[in-house]
């Protein structure tokens, strides 16, 4: 695609099955390392990633290299499948089925990169890359 620009930001949000409380400080870091990993393999560029022990938002710089829903069905699959073969939790992980997006413009980043730094429990931490 010679010439192509595009400037699309979208903060994803999906949750536990249930909402159960299953993410732990414990291994949360290795989870949005992994989930990064995953982002930064389909040519996009992770900004934030945060959430609580039943949820997670990422938000990210999407490349026009593949459909959001089809990033979504990867970065869940993928990561619920590694939850389970490290054997973190008691029982199966699951992902909810579906989950949030939202689009945002350039000037929005810094309220959402805000937003996110504050949707984990008082001693989390949060990621920004840039």
């Amino acid at each position: 695609m010679a010439n192509t620009y595009t400037q699309i930001h979208i903060q994803a949000i999906f949750a536990v099955r249930n909402r159960v409380g299953l993410i732990q400080q414990e291994w949360k870091d290795d989870l949005y390392k992994y989930i990064t990993g995953m982002i930064q393999a389909h040519s996009h560029k992770l900004v934030a990633i945060n959430g609580m022990a039943d949820h997670v938002h990422v938000f990210f710089g999407m490349r026009p290299v593949q459909s959001l829903s089809e990033l979504m069905q990867d970065i869940k699959g993928s990561s619920s499948k590694w939850i389970n073969e490290k054997k973190i939790v008691k029982g199966r992980f699951e992902w909810q089925e579906g989950y949030g997006a939202f689009s945002y413009g350039k000037s929005q980043i810094g309220n959402v990169i805000s937003y996110i730094s504050k949707s984990g429990s008082p001693s989390s931490e949060y990621y920004v890359f840039g």
